[in-house]
């Protein structure tokens, strides 16, 4: 493993470039070496972008059937090579590879690639009449930029690239300077069924070069897909905007569970807990802050911790681990702090202490109000706000009071009830007696400053194409 972890390299044109220098990436699970990746710049960015743009042509008029039977071969690659790309996971992002962890994200990976390869756009009829036939072409926008983060480096990365694919176009992938070296794997794998120049990557160490804003400046550049926090996401659209580019923002969000008075506490709170702690916390769309009735609230919160208390928290390797560390320094000094000043005015009910390294036990906290920082900031890691409550539409009021909307949760023993008051979340996703549970055939996005444009399904695939109309 070590011998194909530092010679993981960047690839332009079906060929590996080789850079002066490699930067060192750091295993959040030991604070040892995960690797070492290549540390790229302007020169590198210009040839990825260049391949890409030479490719696009033949690869925009691949028939509609040979495109996707390469990207079914992608997905059938990404399952060959399963096993590789989650220990580098795991050597990277620190999450366990058992269980909800790396080798359950691969498989995510190559159910989504799947799923994206039998998705299509065909031309549609918008008339047919004697005064004429108007016909609409959905045309790919020419190369993508794909910019990822560091909580799922594999799986967000297929999000991006494959429905990339499936329309028409090229793409540059850059992955988070944190957990550069599935990704960048994963790309050369790619490369192994895919024509030159039609997948290519770049990288760079965090501080040398900003990959990311010289990506979204490049006129070489049509798109820009992101995931990642919004103010990263804010400046992707401020570099964007003199060159137009297409954007797909999926930006950070505060997700908010809220339990009905009617909700069975022993029944939820296993949900309730991978809702908020999947991944660690370090998810999107996970639920990261809880509104409890008062009827129920001491109920729910005892089910909740009994849970939590069975969860194994160690090193992504070891067999028993259920979640793994805080994936990096900054993050988990973040998470200290909003512990730290949740202690201050409210009760710990488990966990508020931090673990050596940078492991950190799920930590749940009661007696919050929407004054609270842990409550109204985005934690991104493993600690749960709870906030009681007696009237449901205040509840609905502090739910929606934050300026992101990505997901939300009703948590109830009726079904109608619930879905009437999920269509009151200001939010781009509601789930009901679940969270965070996405889904390839179902579009996912937010709303406010959560970002826009949307990924997955057909919804997803028509933001990587342009509409042209044919009047004949």
């Amino acid at each position: 493993m070590k011998d194909i972890i530092d010679t993981i390299g960047l690839i332009a044109d079906g060929m590996r470039i080789e850079t002066t220098t490699r930067f060192r990436v750091t295993n959040p699970g030991t604070g040892g070496v995960a690797g070492h990746a290549p540390d790229g710049g302007q020169e590198e960015l210009d040839r990825a972008v260049a391949a890409a743009r030479g490719a696009f042509p033949a690869w925009a008029a691949t028939s509609d059937e040979e495109r996707a039977r390469l990207c079914m071969a992608v997905a059938d690659q990404i399952e060959s090579h399963a096993e590789e790309l989650a220990r580098l996971i795991t050597a990277e992002q620190g999450k366990p590879l058992g269980g909800i962890g790396s080798r359950w994200e691969v498989g995510g990976a190559v159910a989504w690639a799947r799923y994206t390869a039998g998705l299509s756009l065909p031309m549609q009829v918008l008339q047919d009449t004697p005064e004429g036939r108007v016909e609409m072409y959905r045309k790919p926008l020419g190369v993508v930029g794909s910019i990822t983060p560091w909580n799922f480096p594999v799986l967000i990365a297929v999000w991006h690239i494959l429905p990339a694919l499936r329309s028409g176009n090229t793409v540059v992938s850059k992955p988070s300077p944190l957990t550069p070296l599935a990704s960048l794997r994963l790309i050369e794998l790619m490369n192994e069924v895919l024509p030159a120049g039609v997948v290519n990557s770049v990288s760079a160490a965090d501080g040398s070069f900003n990959m990311g804003a010289a990506m979204s400046a490049h006129e070489g550049i049509a798109k820009i897909v992101f995931t990642g926090s919004c103010g990263t996401g804010q400046k992707v659209m401020r570099s964007s905007a003199e060159t137009m580019k297409r954007l797909t923002l999926e930006m950070g969000g505060n997700d908010a569970g809220i339990v009905l008075p009617d909700a069975d506490p022993k029944a939820i709170a296993e949900g309730l807990f991978w809702g908020a702690f999947i991944n660690n916390g370090q998810t999107c769309a996970a639920m990261k802050r809880l509104y409890v009735h008062d009827d129920i609230h001491d109920a729910v919160c005892e089910a909740l911790v009994a849970y939590a208390r069975t969860i194994k928290v160690g090193e992504g390797t070891q067999d028993d681990s259920v979640l793994g560390p805080v994936q990096n320094r900054a993050q988990f000094e973040k998470l200290s702090r909003l512990v730290a000043q949740a202690k201050e005015t409210g009760q710990v009910l488990l966990g508020g202490e931090p673990g050596e390294g940078l492991f950190y036990p799920p930590t749940i906290i009661a007696g919050l109000t929407a004054d609270d920082p842990l409550v109204y900031e985005e934690q991104f890691g493993p600690a749960l706000p709870i906030i009681r409550y007696r009237d449901v539409d205040d509840a609905l009021r502090q739910a929606n009071a934050l300026d992101v909307g990505l997901g939300g949760s009703i948590w109830s023993s009726d079904k109608e009830a619930a879905k009437a008051l999920a269509g009151r979340m200001e939010c781009g996703s509601v789930w009901i007696n679940s969270h965070g549970m996405i889904q390839p055939n179902a579009p996912f996005g937010g709303v406010k400053k959560s970002g826009f444009g949307v990924e997955f399904g057909e919804e997803g695939l028509k933001e990587y194409t342009d509409i042209q109309v044919i009047f004949a």
